[in-house]
């Protein structure tokens, strides 16, 4: 019998490392995809998603349960994915447009018919993939991301701009 979400979260907040363990089945996939869309970098995107677990493990006891386990491991992901993405040098203010991401060998637990789509994701540039992913993928607002990737409201919303015209002239193309 599956073990509920919420009586996996109780167990490992005591130190189930099996109860531990089914959390990270049931989540890893969610958290892989963001790490990779916002990456670009298969190893990188594996490499943040062990990051991303360890970091949930070693907090663990201080989830409290006033949001859902997801939203919580949601926001870890997405804070780390951020962090690591800053550190590597990856937000750029001065992006251009001919600067391309390392391509992914496989597309992130999408159907075929979202493949185009996933593979264009990766095309764009840097800065304005990430806004890109945050904002129609994540559900972020444009004032929470410039906070996040430390760029004024207005750049975010001119990069997720950007990203769409790419996006909407590469899928054209198809």
């Amino acid at each position: 019998m599956a073990m509920e979400i919420a009586q996996a979260v109780t167990a490992a907040q005591k130190g189930d490392k099996q109860a531990f363990y089914y959390l990270y089945q049931q989540y890893v996939g969610r958290v892989y995809a963001i790490c990779w869309r916002l990456l670009a970098n298969k190893q990188k995107a594996e490499d943040a998603s062990q990051e991303i677990f360890m970091k949930v493990w070693q907090q663990l006891a201080g989830f409290r349960g006033d949001s859902s386990f997801a939203t919580w491991l949601h926001s870890i992901a997405t804070r780390t994915a951020i962090d690591i993405w800053r550190q590597e040098k990856y937000l750029r203010l001065t992006d251009s447009s001919d600067e391309q991401p390392e391509l992914a060998e496989q597309a992130v637990e999408c159907a075929s018919e979202d493949a185009p789509l996933e593979q264009a994701i990766q095309r764009l540039p840097a800065q304005a993939r990430a806004v890109f992913v945050l904002f129609a993928l994540e559900g972020y607002q444009h004032q929470e991301i410039a906070t996040l990737l430390g760029i004024a409201e207005g750049t975010s919303k001119a990069q997720y701009f950007r990203a769409r015209q790419l996006l909407q002239e590469w899928l054209a193309d198809e």
